[in-house]
């Protein structure tokens, strides 16, 4: 690399090259890639019979080559008094008719019109550096006017991102066509004067008649077909990505990384639209591996990228633990695309994942595609919608590991999260309504119901996310006589809607419960009463606004009290360290609030995602100042923990285990539950007793 240029002013400077050239010596200096890897797309564009200006040509050898395979009225300009005499030398006898000229190309003084051509390798790269570009910006007029109408700029750069957009810019406006093409990184095993950046080649064609709209085309190697964008930062865009792709392919080369999982979009050559995302996972260096295993393929079926297994760092990582292969590339399938089969997967994704492979592997390595039952899973988007609060999302049904469907909420904004989720049952049997919740022995269908919306409806006695079944599980530490009766009221206050079904459940099944539930977006409340069988009534009310604001409201009006205070609300910043509930919820004054809200034997429930440490010890310290009695319970597989915080120990110390008799309030509980849902379509599948085992003092 000593040969390169300390700095980029330095490609525009003549004495640099002067001094460049004399050390180069005799030696071919290939500026970003050789005939062979050029000479495809140069032939596509410039025939033989063209008279063809190459600008700044240096000592390569790529004008020698073209001139003997055919190409016989080329002009090589070079600011270089050196390197032209070197070439005219070097060619006199065997290439007579191969003209070299120390010419400026910002002033060439050939006549306009002349020239069907101009091939540049590298030479707008170093003049785009000089004067801001306006240096290149008067080489590329200069090379507009002695080409000829038809004739093409076509100019092999590195794209960087000042000098791409000077150029497309440039003949943009003056109403030429403009295409790129991405082609094959340079090898990394090659000469030290090689580039690790993708090389890319401009090709701009002048018309007579500018077109009425701008012709901004971008192609896949020297023969992929073009697509077509829409605006110069499109296509500026697009470069950026590849150039993106190339740095994250240099780095998986040099070897496996367990700290870093790089993931990139695939996406479809003829709409733009994403079809396929692809995180590396590279195994630890302490899993046994066998000899043989050095790379595969899993694909994700589809609606389940978001499951913990797939859908979280450390879920992907005991995945590749699983499957013992060096490097894992975990494929996952966007919505609104379709997938043949499993086959046609593979067929369309083996040549692009190989480039992914970890050095080292043998070539003609057998590379397996794994999957969950060769299966490629099931979706079907049932909905669509904008919230002003929080964009576009998606409503779908999607086919569950234990062969179940289930509806979930996901806003576009952050897919990898679902945002609510309910089982679906059929609406022919109620039989599977009355069968016991066990995900594990049931057998997954492989095959798509004809549409879930016509035979399916929510199922409201399944709660699929854990934390809502601690939550109801925790109704125990109201005590038995809370509950034993729908004459006895349980007001119930819960921030945060989401699809409904925690509110839902609470109202169905346990006695003398009256639910109101605080929410911001109407939408979201929208979308629940739609597609998630949430219902109002006398006994479950929903309030549209700002949950803080309500909390303070009712603290400041007096006379309200609620036996159960849960907050299951969701953080819209993803800089922060935690998720779930936004810092303003588990600040000390509200939690002032929130206590002085609940009844003598009222729980606050808090349903914290927390990935910071010292963030969760200064979120735990604020609500144990407050609240003398706080159990937790972690979801195991999650990052999530539910606290139950009560007053109950008002008149005492901070308990020091967790009550003995909770578990046979569980059991009334549970007996509560059961009671109540003889007049109910479907049973509460809940195991009270299950969800408070593992609580403990926090």
């Amino acid at each position: 690399m000593s040969l390169l240029p300390r700095t980029a002013e330095e490609f525009s400077s003549a004495d640099y090259w002067e001094r460049f050239f004399r050390k180069r010596g005799e030696k071919a200096f290939e500026w970003y890639g050789d005939y062979n890897s050029l000479c495809g797309v140069l032939h596509k564009y410039i025939k033989p019979k063209d008279k063809v200006l190459v600008v700044g040509c240096g000592n390569s050898e790529l004008s020698e080559q073209l001139y003997d395979v055919g190409y016989r009225h080329l002009t090589n300009i070079d600011i270089s008094e050196t390197v032209v005499t070197h070439m005219n030398q070097r060619n006199s006898q065997r290439r007579p008719d191969l003209i070299f000229e120390q010419v400026d190309a910002t002033q060439t003084g050939y006549e306009s019109d002349s020239y069907q051509a101009a091939l540049d390798k590298g030479t707008l790269d170093a003049m785009a550096s000089e004067e801001e570009g306006a240096l290149a910006g008067r080489m590329l007029a200069e090379v507009a006017r002695v080409l000829s109408v038809g004739g093409r700029y076509v100019c092999v750069t590195l794209a960087q991102e000042h000098v791409i957009k000077l150029a497309v810019e440039h003949f943009a406006k003056a109403g030429w066509a403009v295409r790129i093409h991405c082609m094959s990184q340079q090898s990394q095993d090659s000469d030290s004067s090689s580039f690790a950046l993708p090389v890319f080649v401009l090709v701009c064609t002048k018309f007579r008649q500018p077109p009425p709209f701008a012709v901004l085309e971008m192609c896949q190697g020297e023969d992929g077909a073009p697509y077509r964008l829409s605006s110069v930062s499109e296509l500026l865009g697009g470069i950026k990505e590849r150039q993106a792709y190339a740095l994250m392919l240099q780095k998986l080369r040099g070897g496996t990384d367990t700290s870093s999982t790089p993931s990139l979009t695939l996406c479809h050559a003829g709409t733009g639209r994403p079809r396929y995302t692809l995180t590396v996972q590279d195994s630890l260096p302490s899993t046994k591996v066998p000899r043989a295993n050095h790379f595969a393929i899993f694909i994700v079926p589809q609606g389940r990228e978001s499951d913990w297994l797939y859908g979280s760092a450390e879920g992907r990582a005991q995945l590749a633990s699983s499957a013992k292969f060096r490097r894992l590339i975990i494929v996952a399938m966007h919505r609104d695309q379709e997938y043949e089969d499993m086959q046609a997967v593979q067929s369309e994704l083996s040549p692009m994942v190989m480039e992914l492979a970890p050095p080292g592997m043998p070539d003609n390595q057998q590379v397996p595609f794994l999957s969950v039952g060769g299966d490629l899973g099931w979706r079907e988007v049932v909905g669509r919608g904008v919230s002003d609060l929080t964009g576009e999302y998606s409503v779908e049904d999607v086919r569950g590991e234990d062969g179940h469907l289930y509806r979930r909420l996901v806003f576009m904004n952050n897919t990898q999260l679902v945002q609510s989720e309910s089982r679906l049952r059929s609406t022919t049997s109620s039989s599977s309504s009355h069968k016991k919740r066990n995900k594990k022995k049931s057998k997954p269908s492989t095959e798509p119901p004809p549409s879930a919306g016509k035979s399916h409806t929510v199922d409201r006695g399944f709660l699929c996310c854990t934390h809502h079944e601690v939550m109801v599980a925790g109704f125990a530490m109201l005590g038995t006589e809370a509950i034993k009766s729908k004459d006895v009221l349980v007001s119930v206050l819960v921030v945060g809607l989401g699809g409904g079904g925690l509110p839902q459940f609470v109202r169905d099944f346990v006695p003398g419960a009256r639910v109101e539930v605080v929410e911001l977006d109407p939408v979201v409340l929208e979308v629940a009463k739609t597609w998630f069988g949430f219902l109002t009534d006398d006994r479950l009310k929903v309030i549209l606004g700002d949950g803080l604001e309500h909390i303070r409201t009712l603290a400041s009006q007096g006379g309200h009290s609620y036996d159960i205070i849960m907050f299951d609300v969701d953080s819209k910043d993803p800089t922060l360290g935690m998720s779930c509930p936004p810092p303003a919820f588990v600040e000390t004054s509200l939690l002032e609030k929130v206590c002085k809200l609940l009844t003598p034997r009222g729980v606050f429930m808090l349903n914290l995602v927390c990935r910071d440490s010292a963030l969760r010890q200064s979120v735990m310290e604020r609500i144990q100042a407050v609240f003398p009695s706080v159990f937790s319970r972690a979801i195991e597989g999650e990052v999530n923990e539910v606290l139950l915080c009560s007053r109950a120990a008002d008149k005492g110390d901070k308990p020091s285990s967790v009550p003995q008799d909770l578990q046979q309030a569980a059991k009334g509980l549970q007996g509560m539950l059961r009671n109540s849902s003889q007049n109910a379509p479907c049973n509460p599948q809940i195991d009270i007793s299950a969800m408070l085992r593992n609580l403990r003092v926090a």
